[in-house]
C-alpha cells in the first residue's frame, strides 16, 4: 500500500478540482454503544445533525445512499438497509452499493462533524489521478479511516463478492477484510477524519466549531444548509460591506444592507456573480455616503482647500443676500 501526500493542503481546495461523477454511501446504522445507544446520526453539533453535516460534505454526489432506517434529512437521499439490520459495515456497504451506478463511490460514516466538501473533492481528485483502488484518510494517530474514503466501485464489488463466496455471508465481518485486499493510497487529515464515538468527542466537536478561527465558516455553512442554499460567496467582501455600512451610515445599516444585497442578487439570478455585483454597488454607495459626512462641502469646481469657495449645498443659481440685516 502506497503512502500518499496530495499536492497542497488537503484541508484547502482540492488540486485541480476535476474528477468523474461519483455516488456516495453513508453508513448511519451503528449501535452507538459508547454513546449509551443514543441515535448518533441525529446528535447535533453546531445546530445540525451529524448526518446532515456529512450529507452536506457529499452534496456533489450524483446519488447519495444512506444505510439506516429512514429519517428526516436536510437533503434528499436513497435509503437502504442491510439484512439483517445491524450486520456490520461490510453488510451495510454491500446494501448501499446495490443502489449506486457510478464508477467511483465515496464511503463515509455518519459521525464526521468536520468533514467538508473540499476534503471529499480532494479524495476524488486523488483517486482519479492514479491507478489505486481507493484513497482514504488517516487520523491523528496515523490509523486508516476506511469510512472517510473514495473507492473505485468495481474493486469493491469484486471483493465483496469474493468475501461472500468465502464466508457465505457478510454479517459481522470486519471492514479490514475488504480493505486488506485493495490497493489503497492515503493522506493525513486529522480534522476531517475526527469522528464522534463518545460524548467527550461530541463535547470536543461542539467546542471546536465555536473557536475564533472556525466559528464564522461553521455558522455560514449551517445557515446555507438550513436555508437550502448551495452558493459559494466571498464572505470577506460581504463583511467589508457590512463594516462600511455600519461605520459610514449607522450600525443597523449593516444587516439591513446585506439582506437587501441578497434580495437584489436573488432577483438578478442568485449566482455568485449576481451577489458580487450587488455587493459592489452597495459598497460604492456606502463609500459615497460616508464621503459626504467627512469631506468639506465645496463647489465641485473649486480648487482643493479654497476657503472662499461657495458651499456645494448652495443652489447653482442662488445669489447672495445683500440686505443690511442679512446674516
Amino acid at each position: 500500500m502506497t503512502e500518499y501526500q496530495p499536492p497542497g493542503d488537503p484541508s484547502g481546495d482540492p488540486p485541480g478540482g476535476l474528477h468523474a461523477a461519483y455516488d456516495a454511501v453513508v453508513l448511519a446504522g451503528g449501535a452507538a454503544r459508547r454513546l449509551g445507544g443514543a441515535d448518533k446520526p441525529a446528535v447535533r453539533v453546531g445546530g445540525r445533525a451529524l448526518l446532515d453535516r456529512v450529507l452536506a460534505a457529499c452534496a456533489g454526489a450524483r446519488a447519495t445512499v444512506v444505510v439506516a432506517g429512514p429519517r428526516p434529512t436536510a437533503r434528499p437521499v436513497t435509503w437502504a438497509r442491510e439484512d439483517p439490520p445491524g450486520g456490520g459495515p461490510l453488510a451495510a456497504l454491500d446494501a448501499g452499493l446495490r443502489h449506486t451506478t457510478a464508477d467511483q463511490v465515496v464511503l463515509l460514516s455518519a459521525d464526521l462533524p468536520f468533514l467538508h466538501r473540499r476534503t471529499v473533492e480532494a479524495l476524488l481528485t486523488s483517486l482519479g489521478s492514479g491507478t489505486a483502488d481507493g484513497v482514504l484518510l488517516t487520523d491523528s494517530g496515523g490509523r486508516d479511516q476506511p469510512l472517510v474514503a473514495a473507492y473505485r466501485t468495481a474493486p469493491l464489488r469484486r471483493e465483496l463478492t469474493a468475501l461472500t463466496d468465502r464466508h457465505g455471508d457478510l454479517t459481522g465481518l470486519p471492514l479490514r477484510r475488504l480493505t486488506a485486499a485493495l490497493d489503497l493510497t492515503r493522506f493525513s487529515d486529522p480534522v476531517a477524519a475526527f469522528d464522534c464515538d463518545t460524548w467527550d468527542d461530541i463535547a470536543t466537536a461542539r467546542a471546536r466549531i465555536r473557536e475564533h478561527g472556525h466559528v464564522l465558516e461553521e455558522w455560514i455553512s449551517a445557515v446555507k444548509d438550513e436555508l437550502g442554499i448551495d452558493l459559494d460567496v466571498d464572505t470577506a467582501v460581504l463583511l467589508d460591506l457590512a463594516r462600511d455600512a455600519a461605520h459610514g451610515v449607522a450600525r443597523p445599516a449593516a444587516p439591513l444592507t446585506t439582506f437587501l444585497v441578497g434580495y437584489a442578487a436573488a432577483r438578478a439570478g442568485g449566482d455568485r456573480d449576481a451577489v458580487a455585483e450587488a455587493t459592489r454597488k452597495a459598497a460604492a454607495l456606502a463609500r459615497r455616503w460616508a464621503d459626504e459626512d467627512t469631506r468639506p462641502a465645496t463647489s465641485p469646481d473649486a480648487p482643493p482647500g479654497d476657503p472662499g469657495a461657495p458651499s456645494g449645498d448652495v443652489a447653482p443659481d442662488a445669489t447672495p443676500d445683500t440686505r443690511p440685516d442679512a446674516g
